[in-house]
């Protein structure tokens, strides 16, 4: 391999000979482009992942500590793990689709088809309540393997999914538009997700709580009847919740499935990896670029995943917006949906890196005017939209950035290829690792606090720990990520820069296959 001076002076030679006839080539396969209908299929395809994400992530620890009415500890451990699971699961699934063959149906679109009908299953069976009468172990147990399971299958599903993106077919800006597509479609699913779960179990929360200010001022027997009745009524909830996320879960693999077919490249040729899995390892974690943008992703995406995680349960019971919690995600993530194509034109218009730099800024004062705001469901309402066009760009950004990160990454290794399921298995793992370390830190933060799961009294430092997790510590952890960010070596000259040496290799790739 090239130093990496005398690589870029080398293909920008090439470049240079074969300018014309590159020029004449590349005008006629950008003319027709990626159709639109493989766009939409393909971006169709990301609504599983993020449905259910964010899901879990706005309901999963108030539905173990105030439905299933497991301990604080016991609920962060069981996340804990959950996501300790993936970092084996992620990468070695990403391995392992990189050293699988090319079949009649592709290499990547399999994998997706066989876990869709075993994610479908955990899923709906991870929100069901086991009765009251069973063990604390074993509700554990249970909900530890379901929620690893499910996240197995998850897996399976998304890390040859976003590695699709290089095999779609088409140009720099095809990739980028698809990407574009997907995080739209990525930003509705949670809002199907988060929308359709949060109208379905938000009202009985309220029920609940209201349940806890009535139990104070009457007496003990009817009380206990109106919080248990309460208490079943949104443990059904939940399981009607998963059976209609679970049918747009199979709905939208079935259209990826049938609707996309993989298109290999001059530097993805869509073969089997020869390399063993530690010096695939090594030449990824060994390439700056990446594990750049790997840093700055876990900072960012852990500072909004704090905050997705806690935001229920403020709004619950630090903001007094118990039964209003589910309204305020609903636009936050409206937002985000509408914000996509803004952003994409504000990434093309100004770059990458000032976007995503901009972007996570304009949340901070929104988090801390949160902290400050209660009993106001208008004030809230004008914060969650300045915070949804934030989460835009953590959607966007990042996944617009890998890609070139990968095409960095094999032009200065052109021997080294078909490793792009173990570049997106990574970025995964990083963030799912994210969201666990984000409800691990936010579920034992809480149980130090003091909080008990059906507790109607007021503990004022569960109030402060609230107020804590929503805004001080997500601002830190967003100042060291756009420090990072601003620091990663690809800029849009570089860019450019790759684009031209990878019009050439593909010209040249053509003449070699006419001679």
């Amino acid at each position: 391999m090239l130093p990496g001076g005398h690589e870029d002076a080398e293909m920008h030679r090439l470049t240079q000979e074969g300018a014309l006839p590159q020029r004449r080539v590349v005008h006629r396969e950008e003319k027709p482009g990626l159709p639109l209908c493989r766009k939409v299929c393909y971006a169709v395809g990301g609504i599983p992942y993020q449905m259910t994400g964010n899901a879990l992530g706005f309901f999963l620890q108030i539905f173990l500590l105030d439905v299933a009415q497991l301990e604080p500890f016991h609920a962060s451990l069981i996340i804990f793990l959950g996501r300790a699971w993936d970092a084996v699961t992620d990468p070695a699934i990403g391995f392992l689709v990189s050293k699988s063959p090319r079949r009649k149906y592709g290499k990547l679109v399999p994998w997706i088809a066989c876990s869709m009908p075993f994610g479908v299953l955990s899923y709906c069976m991870m929100w069901f309540t086991l009765s009251d009468a069973t063990p604390a172990s074993l509700k554990f147990l249970w909900y530890l393997f379901m929620y690893s399971f499910f996240q197995t299958c998850m897996t399976c599903h998304h890390v040859p999914y976003s590695s699709l993106t290089m095999f779609l077919g088409g140009t720099q800006r095809d990739r980028d538009s698809a990407t574009a597509y997907r995080m739209g479609m990525e930003v509705f699913s949670t809002l199907l997700g988060s929308g359709i779960q949060g109208q379905i179990v938000g009202s009985y929360h309220a029920h609940m709580m209201n349940g806890c200010y009535v139990s104070n001022e009457t007496l003990p027997n009817t009380s206990t009847y109106s919080l248990t009745d309460s208490l079943e009524n949104t443990r059904r909830a939940y399981v009607f919740a998963s059976l209609v996320l679970g049918s747009i879960y199979c709905l939208s693999c079935l259209i990826l499935i049938f609707g996309v077919r993989e298109q290999p490249g001059p530097l993805s040729p869509l073969g089997k990896v020869e390399l063993p899995f530690a010096s695939c390892l090594r030449m990824i974690v060994g390439h700056k670029p990446y594990t750049q943008l790997l840093c700055g992703f876990l900072f960012a995406s852990l500072a909004f995943q704090i905050t997705q995680g806690i935001f229920a349960f403020f709004c619950t019971h630090a903001a007094g917006l118990a039964g209003k919690f589910q309204h305020l995600v609903l636009i936050m993530l409206v937002t985000a949906s509408l914000s996509i194509p803004f952003w994409q034109w504000f990434l093309g218009r100004f770059g990458k890196k000032t976007a995503v730099s901009l972007g996570l800024v304009l949340i901070m004062p929104a988090l801390v005017a949160v902290t400050q705001v209660m009993h106001n469901f208008l004030a809230f309402v004008f914060l969650v939209i300045v915070a949804g066009c934030s989460m835009a760009v953590l959607y966007l950004l990042p996944w617009s950035m890998l890609p070139d990160t990968v095409d960095d990454f094999m032009l200065r290794n052109p021997s080294c290829l078909n490793l792009e399921a173990l570049f997106y298995s990574f970025y995964v793992f990083f963030n799912k690792f994210a969201g666990g370390l984000a409800v691990g830190i936010s579920t034992l933060s809480l149980h130090f606090a003091g909080y008990h799961a059906a507790d109607c009294t007021y503990n004022p430092s569960v109030i402060l720990t609230l107020r804590l997790l929503m805004a001080p510590i997500p601002i830190s952890l967003l100042l060291i990520a756009i420090i990072i960010f601003c620091l990663h070596p690809i800029n849009e000259e570089r860019r450019k820069q790759m684009r031209i040496e990878m019009e050439a290799m593909g010209h040249q790739a053509q003449r070699g296959s006419r001679e």
